[in-house]
C-alpha cells in the first residue's frame, strides 16, 4: 500500500530537516545524509533521488507551508512518477502553485464536525448536543479540536456540551476565545498555530512583509460585521483615514483572499464571508483608540447601502443580506464605551431601516426578531426616549400587529405615544404616527370610535403640520375610510372620490400611496352600502396593488378580499368564490394557516359559498 510522510514546511529549517528524515526513511545512508547536510551535495537532490526511486509508492504531505518561499528556495517541491505531493498552505494564489491541483479546504459538515466533538469528548453529550456547539463553532477543525480537548481533560467538574455552549455564548462573562484557547493548554500544546487568538496572526504578518499592511485594517472592519455573506457593494468607496485609504481596499481584499482570511461566496450577488471565529478573534484585539473609526465607518457603509424610506414590495436581495452584519455591529458596540453616541444611533438608524423594508416586503416574523433585539441594544446606550429607539418601537407594534398580536401591539403602541407627547410634543410628526399606529390594533380590538379619536387627530396634525396634499396626510385621510360604520362611514364615503382624485393629482397614478388610497376608496363605499360604486374602485385598486407588488402582497390580498366581497353583495358568486380561494391560498402562503386574517378570508369563503348553494 501508500506509506505516508508528513514534513512540517513552516520554515527553511523544520522543511530541512524533515526532508533530510523522508530521504533517511527511502533509503538514504548516513554518508549521502552527511554530504547534504554539510551543503557538499543539494539537500532537494538527495531526498527527490530516493524518493524517485521508493520501493513502494507513497504520499507526502508538507504541512503548514504558509510562506510557498520556503518550499521554492532551494527546490524543494517537485513531482515524482512514485508518489504525490500535498501541500497545506493559507496562501489560496493560483499563481504561487503553477501546474497544481488548487482544492479550497472548508469547514466540516455539520454530521462530521459533531463526531469530531463526540470522539475527542465521548462522555460529554449527545451527538446533536454536539452538532449544537459544531455549529457555534462554525464547523471550523482547530476550534472544534480545541474544544473537544478542554472538555475531555477537565477534572474536577466537567461540563456537558450544553454547558460548554452556553459559555460560548457568554452566558457565565466568559470570553469564547479565551476558552477555546484553554483546550489547547489543556492538551499540552502552546504553538501558537494551535491557539485561536494567534493562529491568524502568522497571515496577517506574510500580509505587512508583502507591503499590505492595510490588510489589517480591513479584517478589522469586516469584524465589525457578522460572519454571513457580506455584500461586496458594502466596500465601496469605504475609506479609514491613512490606515486604509480607498484606492487600497480592492488590494487588502486581495491580499486576504490569498491568504485564506476570507472567500467570495457565489449567488446572485456578489458577496466575501469571513469565518465567526476569526471575526470574533481579529474584534477583541482591536486597540481600543481604533474602535471608534472603525465602528463609525461600518455603520456609514451600512446607511449609505440602505435607502432612507424604503419602499413597499419585495426588498433588493442586498438588502437582506446586510441585516445580520447590522445586528452583529449593534452588538460589538452597545456594550462597550469606546463607541460615542452618534455612532451608536447611526447604527440604529441602519437597523430602522432594514426592518421597515422587511416589514413592507411582508416579513413580518424575521421584522420582529431584529426590532426586539435592537430596542434591547441600542436602548442601553441611548436611552429609551432617543427618537430613533422610539420609532424602533413603533416598528416592533407594528410587527406584532401584522402578526395577529393585536393586545400586544395596542400596549407598546399606547406606551409609545405616550413618551412621544412627553418628549417631542403633542403636534410633533413622530407623535401624530403614534396616533395612527395606535388606530390599527384598536380596530380589530373593538374599540373603533377610540380609533377614529386618533385617526382624526392625525388628519388634522398632519394637515396643519405636514400639508394637505403630504403623502402621511393621504393615509391619514384614507384611514377614515377603513375604520368607521353607520352614518359616520357615510359621510366620508362621499369624500372617497375626491380623495382618490387627490392623490392621482400629487402623486401619480402609480404611487404607493394611491394605492392604498383606491383601496381605502373601495372599501368605504362597500361598507357605506354602495358596492355598485365600490365595484369599478375595487378592481382598479386590485390591479394598481398587483402591478406595484405582486400577488401575494399583503395590500394585494386584502384589496382582493374586498372585491370577492363586493362581488357577492353583487350576486356574481362565481368570481367572488375565485378570488376568496386566491386570498385563502395567499394568505395561508404569506401569514400561515392560523393567522387571525387567513381564518378570517376562510370565514368569508365559507359563506360565499354557503349563499351561492342557497342559490
Amino acid at each position: 500500500g501508500r506509506i505516508g510522510l508528513w514534513v512540517n514546511a513552516s520554515d527553511t529549517a523544520s522543511l530541512r530537516t524533515g526532508m533530510l528524515a523522508v530521504a533517511a526513511d527511502r533509503g538514504a545512508n548516513e554518508g549521502e545524509l552527511t554530504a547534504a547536510r554539510s551543503g557538499l551535495r543539494a539537500a532537494a537532490d538527495l531526498v527527490w533521488d530516493h524518493l524517485d526511486r521508493s520501493d513502494r509508492p507513497w504520499l507526502l504531505v508538507l504541512d503548514n507551508a504558509d510562506d510557498p518561499a520556503v518550499l521554492r528556495d532551494g527546490g524543494w517541491l517537485r513531482t515524482s512518477p512514485r508518489g504525490t505531493v500535498l501541500v497545506t498552505t493559507r496562501q489560496a494564489a493560483r499563481h504561487w502553485w503553477p501546474g497544481a491541483e488548487l482544492l479550497q479546504l472548508g469547514v466540516l459538515p455539520r454530521e462530521d464536525a459533531a463526531r469530531v466533538l463526540c470522539d475527542l469528548a465521548p462522555e460529554a453529550g449527545t451527538e446533536e448536543e454536539a452538532a449544537e456547539v459544531a455549529d457555534r463553532l462554525g464547523r471550523l477543525p482547530l476550534a472544534l479540536t480545541l474544544a473537544g480537548g478542554f472538555l475531555a481533560h477537565q477534572v474536577i467538574d466537567p461540563w456537558t456540551m450544553a454547558q460548554y455552549g452556553a459559555n460560548l455564548d457568554g452566558d457565565e462573562g466568559t470570553d469564547p476565545i479565551d476558552l477555546l484557547d484553554q483546550g489547547a493548554l489543556a492538551t499540552g500544546d502552546s504553538d501558537s498555530r494551535h491557539l485561536i487568538s494567534s493562529t491568524w496572526q502568522f497571515s496577517l504578518t506574510a500580509l505587512e512583509r508583502q507591503g499590505l499592511p492595510e490588510a489589517v485594517t480591513l479584517l478589522r472592519l469586516l469584524s465589525c460585521w457578522s460572519n454571513d455573506p457580506l455584500p461586496l457593494s458594502l466596500l465601496s468607496g469605504v475609506g479609514i483615514s491613512a490606515d486604509l485609504p480607498p484606492h487600497r481596499v480592492e488590494v487588502s481584499l486581495r491580499g486576504l483572499l490569498d491568504q485564506s482570511l476570507t472567500e467570495l461566496v457565489g449567488g446572485g450577488v456578489r458577496c466575501v464571508r469571513t469565518h465567526g471565529v476569526l471575526l470574533d478573534s481579529v474584534a477583541r484585539t482591536i486597540p481600543p483608540e481604533q474602535r471608534e473609526a472603525l465602528a463609525a465607518t461600518a455603520a456609514g457603509q451600512l446607511l449609505k447601502a440602505l435607502p432612507e424610506v424604503p419602499q413597499r414590495g419585495a426588498p433588493d436581495p442586498r438588502t437582506t443580506l446586510l441585516v445580520p452584519h447590522a445586528v452583529a455591529l449593534l452588538r460589538r458596540i452597545a456594550a462597550g464605551p469606546e463607541v460615542s453616541g452618534p455612532t451608536v444611533e447611526a447604527v440604529a438608524e441602519s437597523l430602522l431601516r432594514l426592518v421597515t423594508a422587511l416589514h413592507r416586503a411582508g416579513d413580518y416574523a424575521p421584522a420582529l426578531t431584529v426590532v426586539q433585539e435592537a430596542v434591547e441594544r441600542a436602548s442601553r446606550r441611548l436611552g429609551a426616549d432617543d427618537p430613533t429607539v422610539l420609532r424602533l418601537r413603533e416598528r416592533m407594534g407594528r410587527a406584532l400587529f401584522r402578526l395577529g398580536r393585536y393586545a400586544e401591539s395596542e400596549a407598546l403602541h399606547q406606551e409609545v405615544l405616550a413618551d412621544r407627547e412627553r418628549v417631542l410634543g403633542p403636534a410633533a410628526p413622530d407623535t401624530l404616527t403614534s396616533c395612527m399606529a395606535l388606530a390599527y390594533p384598536l380596530q380589530p380590538l373593538d374599540r373603533v370610535p377610540e380609533a377614529m379619536t386618533f385617526v382624526r387627530r392625525a388628519v388634522a396634525g398632519r394637515t396643519a403640520v405636514l400639508g394637505p396634499d403630504h403623502p402621511l396626510t393621504f393615509l391619514a385621510r384614507a384611514f377614515l375610510l377603513d375604520v368607521p360604520n353607520g352614518p359616520e362611514l357615510e359621510a366620508e364615503a362621499d369624500n372617497a372620490a375626491s380623495l382618490v382624485a387627490d392623490c392621482h393629482r400629487a402623486l401619480g397614478p402609480d404611487h404607493a400611496i394611491t394605492a392604498t388610497c383606491e383601496a381605502s376608496c373601495a372599501r368605504g363605499l362597500f361598507y357605506a352600502g354602495r358596492p355598485d360604486q365600490a365595484l369599478p374602485a375595487a378592481r382598479s385598486a386590485v390591479a394598481l396593488a398587483e402591478r406595484l407588488y405582486g400577488s401575494d402582497y399583503w395590500l394585494t390580498l386584502n384589496t382582493r378580499s374586498l372585491l370577492s366581497s363586493v362581488l357577492d353583495a353583487l350576486g356574481e358568486s362565481a368570481e367572488a368564490i375565485a378570488h376568496g380561494e386566491a386570498v385563502v391560498e395567499g394568505r395561508a402562503r404569506t401569514l400561515g394557516p392560523t393567522h387571525p386574517w387567513t381564518r378570517e378570508a376562510e370565514d368569508f369563503l365559507a359563506d360565499f359559498r354557503e349563499r351561492r348553494e342557497a342559490e
